[in-house]
């Protein structure tokens, strides 16, 4: 079986600033901004790199929620514990310096895991958990 992940979803409180994050801080392309009923669905991924995206989403929009679903959601993505995203790179210092100048949320800096990795983690605009890894 040939078996390839091509899109994951994080969600998006302000589509400007997630698309200002996603496309200027971490130089992803723009591939897909589709407008609805007054949301976005924005579609990124890294350069050169066409098969593998993020869809920045409207948190809760599925007419299957519930309005206590859609508030713990809201109140999750406010402490930043709703979603996350594991992104890798071959040099994990000047990609940190470059989350750092360009104003990431910063949560953690460089740092050997004890599980074996080196990495950082930021959060974006909407509070999902950005863990960058490094390659080996």
């Amino acid at each position: 079986m040939d078996i390839a992940i091509h899109s994951t979803f994080l969600p998006h409180d302000d589509p400007e600033a997630s698309l200002a994050f996603y496309r200027d801080v971490l130089g992803f392309e723009v591939r897909n901004d589709v407008g609805y009923s007054g949301l976005r669905w924005i579609t990124v991924g890294p350069a050169g790199k066409p098969g593998t995206s993020i869809v920045l989403h409207p948190p809760a929009v599925d007419p299957g929620i519930t309005e206590d679903e859609r508030r713990t959601i809201t109140e999750m993505m406010a402490k930043g514990t709703y979603a996350s995203i594991l992104l890798a790179t071959a040099d994990l210092d000047k990609a940190f310096d470059e989350l750092q100048s360009g104003g990431a949320e910063i949560v953690q800096e460089p740092a050997e895991q004890p599980y074996g990795v080196r990495d950082c983690a930021v959060r974006d605009p909407a509070g999902n958990l950005i863990r960058l890894q490094e390659l080996r």
